[in-house]
């Protein structure tokens, strides 16, 4: 989850303007759905989602205690923090500006801790071991803002563990919003560096961070971009290091891979691109797909804010990237799914090959019954079934797929965020436990 402003100055200036004159003129045809005239906006047909109901058994259960305005969760994944070999729930709130885990004591029992404070809308938290002391920190990408900015309000913050918990550090500060934050050592010299990117609003960067003495960082500028959302790292041509590839948002929705020549020089590759400026990128999940030993990547697409009414649009949903080899990726929709935010991988129905998990933050929920949470059944050759998982909560942004409870089944965590009221009390973060996949 980047943030609340996945959307271009350029669309937003327009919007304003449409809705400035008193009569819409006839070149603003598509404003009429969204933004009616005088009086209460009159019965359309609905574009929201919903799918068969799922042939297998989910038993659901909210992680976090309720509460009103409920918490705003950006980024959650399943990883085992303290290294006791029970998965635990890391999560990102930022209404609340804090970084939190969920640790498992068993299936049943659960325990709470915030690992980091006063994080102004974290976006993102990453789990490395940074100084090579053999535990677990915490790279947070701090936005600063939740909200539209290009002020110099970003920081990425290392969360260092220690024998007393986590001690934060500011490792970058004086860029713009920062989105994420992925380690890797892309110059070959032993240690862990990073790359980085600022999504900002109307302006943006990605930046690579070498480690030098000490956990000191030196940023190197890569690329000159607004909207970067995630950069996830990976050897993409297998040459034996690491490159990385990155979303970019805001105006021109694309997909980059910047090839490294094993020294920490990057050469910019585009690998995607849209002539649809509302495609509404959301993230990039790296994964193999087809299991071929390659790195793919999902691009979940269906971020509307920059509307002025967030709607289910029929282009919503996720591509699959497949990696052919020599910077080469072939595209295939896989879904389409109104709202789509957010996209994992895992074998849900045990039959050894990859299904996705998506979520929805706009479908339409003025309706009941609308998909919140879905997976595509791979049938091992990248044809997918959709199955509807729930339709509540409502306003997902983030998912993550794991075996939770070690039965050998692969569970899934959402986190949601709803920025508009009315709010109700409702939770964060919800566990959907798989009672039925066949064990692997």
């Amino acid at each position: 989850m980047p943030d609340a402003t996945n959307h271009s100055e350029r669309r937003l200036v327009t919007a304003a303007l449409c809705v400035a004159v008193v009569l819409i003129p006839a070149g603003s045809w598509w404003m009429l759905p969204r933004v009616p005239a005088w009086g209460p906006r009159l019965p359309t047909p609905s574009n929201g989602s919903t799918f068969p109901s799922t042939p297998l058994s989910f038993d659901k259960r909210p992680l976090d205690e309720a509460a009103n305005p409920p918490p705003w969760i950006t980024n959650c994944q399943i990883i085992d923090l303290d290294g006791d070999g029970l998965q635990d729930v890391l999560a990102c709130d930022a209404r609340w500006n804090r970084v939190v885990c969920h640790y498992q004591e068993s299936p049943e029992n659960w325990r709470t801790e915030v690992l980091g404070t006063n994080l102004i809308a974290p976006a993102h938290a990453t789990v490395v071991d940074l100084d090579g002391d053999g535990d677990r920190d915490v790279l947070v990408s701090v936005l600063g803002s939740i909200w539209p900015s290009d002020d110099v309000i970003g920081r990425v913050v290392w969360l260092e563990k220690t024998d007393a918990g986590f001690e934060s550090r500011v490792l970058l500060t004086d860029v713009r919003r920062v989105a994420d934050v992925q380690p890797g050592d892309f110059d070959d010299d032993g240690d862990v560096d990073l790359v980085v990117a600022v999504f900002g609003y109307a302006r943006g960067e990605i930046l690579w961070l070498e480690q030098h003495a000490d956990q000191r960082f030196e940023p190197h500028p890569l690329f000159v971009a607004a909207g970067t959302i995630h950069v996830p790292v990976a050897d993409y041509d297998g040459d034996g290091d690491l490159d990385f590839a990155a979303v970019v948002s805001q105006d021109d929705e694309e997909v980059w891979g910047f090839e490294n020549d094993g020294r920490g020089q990057f050469q910019p590759r585009r690998i995607l691109g849209s002539l649809n400026d509302d495609l509404g990128s959301a993230g990039l999940v790296l994964t193999d797909l087809d299991r071929d030993g390659d790195a793919d990547l999902l691009l979940p697409v269906g971020d509307n804010l920059e509307d002025l009414y967030s709607y289910p649009q029929p282009y919503h949903g996720c591509f699959f990237l497949e990696n052919r080899g020599g910077w080469e990726f072939a595209e295939h929709r896989i879904a389409s799914f109104g709202g789509t935010y957010a996209a994992a991988a895992g074998d849900l129905d045990g039959d050894a090959d990859i299904d996705v998990a998506l979520v929805s933050m706009f479908n339409d929920w003025d309706r009941p019954g609308h998909a919140s949470i879905i997976w595509l059944e791979n049938d091992g050759r990248q044809q997918f079934t959709p199955w509807q998982m729930d339709a509540e909560p409502t306003h997902l942004v983030t998912v993550a797929c794991g075996d939770l409870n070690a039965d050998g089944r692969t569970d899934v965590v959402a986190g949601s965020m709803r920025l508009t009221g009315p709010f109700s009390e409702q939770s964060g973060v919800t566990i959907w436990s798989n009672q039925s996949g066949r064990s692997p």
